[in-house]
């Protein structure tokens, strides 16, 4: 492959020569969402652009075997973005391009790469005539790192929900990730302390679903980098701490026409929701239980999903609770009208995960699904008989579970396509049982001088 130059690549390029950069990163994720990269000097960058960089896809998670292992990365350069924390001594800094990932023996792009997997479903969208734009909320926590800079689970702070300094230590450590993430092309909309000590949430203002799963991976590295500057480690595991509050990623979601109308708005209707919006609601809801092994995909993050944590874990919607699975939030102007699917945790594969929400909801506006009505009791304080009154259903309480439910849906394996849906299911169901032959220190507590 060799092809000319883009006015974009082009741009790239003379940027890279103004701001002094030295080092490329080309980005890209394995399918379980661990960020990859391979390093090129700045001297490669036009290479890169007209040859693309190829690499070993054999090593990579989930990607190919070593007999068909030769890869290629293809630099997107819209996500061109200087570092903002690798300033060299000599004044030089470092820069990152996320790539797609090309399979060389057809010259395709892989089918196992999730960015790849997100552009099919952003595709479906458009044929459907249909942008989607989403807006995530990762939290995440701050502890503090022992002697050896190993990660703990003490956190530096004592704060809770919207609190200020002194108990907000952290505050200093949000302010920089800030300037860095704004350095990097980031438009914050807000930040604070979370409901749990240690617990924080930045969001960004919503985008493209493409631009946005890229912001995403982007975060969380840029979080992770800047909290180490402070001697301190940022995880987003989904529950680190038993009987506090989880870390979530609730994800606003809304379609807009070709002509730049909200999709999802309808002055008329009692919550101002579409029948598009409630079809789309529909199908996320119909979904759910396969949905949630993508959206929440760790063992961990079934510790997140128990009543009285303020995770949704009961597959139904409202206009103004928080204990239902999807909420519509308050909208100041039409162009705000959305849904907030408030199950993801940012633990997930953001591509898979925004592609999952997609085809569902897709899947709801193509069967013309109708949207049960709102439930606006705390559904926590139901008991299993006014659940099944209101026909009310919960999530897998495990990954394992998850995965049966992902295996029996043929519109989310669909949705991932095959390669990604076999590596997936596999590596799901290896970590699952992994778990499930250890033996945890709860158990040794409770067990160990007991019998």
């Amino acid at each position: 492959m060799t092809s000319e130059l883009s006015e974009a690549a082009e741009e790239v390029l003379e940027e890279i020569e103004e701001k002094n950069v030295d080092f490329l990163r080309l980005q890209f994720t394995d399918i379980l969402g661990t960020i990859k990269n391979v390093s090129i000097t700045a001297d490669q960058a036009e290479k890169a652009f007209t040859e693309g960089i190829y690499f070993d896809g054999s090593s990579i998670n989930g990607f190919v075997r070593i007999q068909e292992s030769d890869m290629r990365l293809d630099p997107d350069p819209s996500t061109f973005s200087v570092l903002p924390w690798r300033e060299n001594v000599e004044g030089g800094s470092s820069a990152r391009l996320i790539c797609d990932v090309i399979d060389t023996s057809t010259g395709k792009p892989f089918s196992g790469d999730p960015r790849g997997v997100l552009k099919r479903a952003i595709e479906r969208a458009e044929d459907m005539g249909y942008t989607v734009n989403a807006a995530p909320e990762p939290e995440f926590f701050l502890f503090e790192e022992d002697e050896d800079g190993r990660a703990t689970t003490k956190t530096n702070d004592a704060g809770g929900y919207f609190d200020l300094a002194p108990k907000d230590l952290a505050s200093d450590v949000r302010r920089d990730i800030i300037y860095g993430l704004e350095d990097m092309g980031f438009d914050i909309e807000a930040s604070h302390h979370e409901v749990a000590q240690g617990q924080h949430e930045i969001n960004f203002t919503y985008d493209d679903a493409l631009t946005t799963a890229d912001n995403v991976a982007t975060f969380r590295s840029v979080v992770r980098a800047i909290a180490a500057e402070h001697d301190l480690h940022a995880t987003f595991m989904p529950k680190p701490i038993p009987k506090i509050n989880g870390s979530g990623m609730h994800t606003h979601i809304s379609l807009f026409t070709d002509d730049g109308e909200n999709a999802f708005h309808d002055e008329d209707d009692e919550f101002n929701l579409s029948e598009t919006a409630k079809s789309f609601t529909a199908g996320i809801l119909e979904h759910a239980p396969a949905i949630t092994a993508v959206t929440n995909p760790t063992v961990n993050s079934y510790k997140r999903l128990v009543p009285g944590y303020e995770a949704p874990v009961y597959v139904a919607w409202s206009d103004r609770n928080r204990s239902a699975l999807i909420r519509k939030p308050a909208a100041r102007t039409p162009a705000a009208s959305r849904i907030e699917a408030r199950f993801p945790d940012p633990s997930c594969n953001p591509y898979l995960a925004f592609a999952a929400l997609i085809h569902a909801g897709l899947d709801g506006i193509e069967r013309d699904l109708e949207c049960e009505d709102p439930v606006r009791e705390n559904i926590y304080d139901f008991d299993e008989e006014k659940r099944e009154e209101y026909g009310i259903t919960t999530l897998p309480e495990n990954l394992g579970e998850a995965v049966d439910e992902l295996e029996k849906d043929e519109v989310i394996s669909d949705a991932l396509g095959e390669h990604v849906f076999e590596n997936f299911i596999e590596a799901k169901r290896q970590e699952h049982k992994e778990y499930l032959v250890d033996v945890s220190d709860w158990e040794l507590d409770r067990y160990l001088e007991k019998f």
